[in-house]
């Protein structure tokens, strides 16, 4: 059996990875393909509850190091149970969001430096990779709309986190992806579903075409 393709979709909050992610989704059962969408943290029983814990703190929250680790954890069960078995069995996997959202937000914004997070991932998930991370780019003050209409001033702990946060967010994304540029497509999110949709499948086309 042809082991399946692994799939990311990047970027701050309300570039739209989660539709993006089942739109590809759907294409790729179109295209005949064994697909199916994930996201993080979660994916798993185990995973989501610690989504419930990072999203919805106890108390005063977490600081960046115990937010790291929960990440970390909630990936490594998502990836031993959901991700790599799915991929033995010829499925491919879209995931909303991988180890290089908590490279941008733990590591860049939350300052714990990329070698900590990445000294994490190899622990938890075995330094797992997606074939292709896909980075969707948003202007800023796109995005500050977006983030009214979606949450309507109830963000969860995240999200809600100040502009220069966020700022600093962005800017990691953009530095992972420029030193390597192999690894990563950048995708233009503006526009609308549709247009950003098939710029997308214009990129995933070849991994498509390469394993038909």
């Amino acid at each position: 059996m042809t082991r399946g393709k692994f799939i990311a979709l990047e970027g701050g909050e309300g570039t739209g990875k989660s539709t993006q992610a089942r739109l590809l989704a759907e294409w790729l059962a179109g295209q005949g393909l064994d697909a199916t969408v994930t996201r993080e943290p979660g994916g798993t029983p185990g995973a989501e509850a610690i989504r419930s814990l990072l999203l919805a703190p106890p108390g005063e929250g977490w600081g960046s190091r115990a937010e790291a680790l929960l990440f970390a954890a909630a990936r490594s069960d998502h990836v031993e149970k959901l991700i790599l078995p799915a991929m033995e069995d010829g499925k491919w996997v879209v995931c909303d969001r991988f180890v290089d959202s908590s490279r941008a937000y733990q590591g860049g914004a939350g300052e714990l430096g990329d070698d900590a997070i990445l000294r994490l991932h190899d622990i938890g998930s075995k330094g797992v990779r997606p074939d292709l991370t896909l980075l969707i780019e948003v202007p800023a003050e796109r995005v500050a709309e977006r983030l009214a209409l979606r949450d309507g001033g109830n963000a969860d702990a995240i999200g809600g986190r100040d502009a220069d946060y966020h700022r600093r967010v962005g800017e990691t994304f953009r530095e992972i992806a420029a030193r390597d540029p192999d690894a990563f497509a950048l995708i233009d999110g503006t526009g609308t579903i549709d247009e950003v949709q098939s710029r997308i499948r214009s990129v995933v086309a070849p991994l498509v075409t390469g394993q038909s």
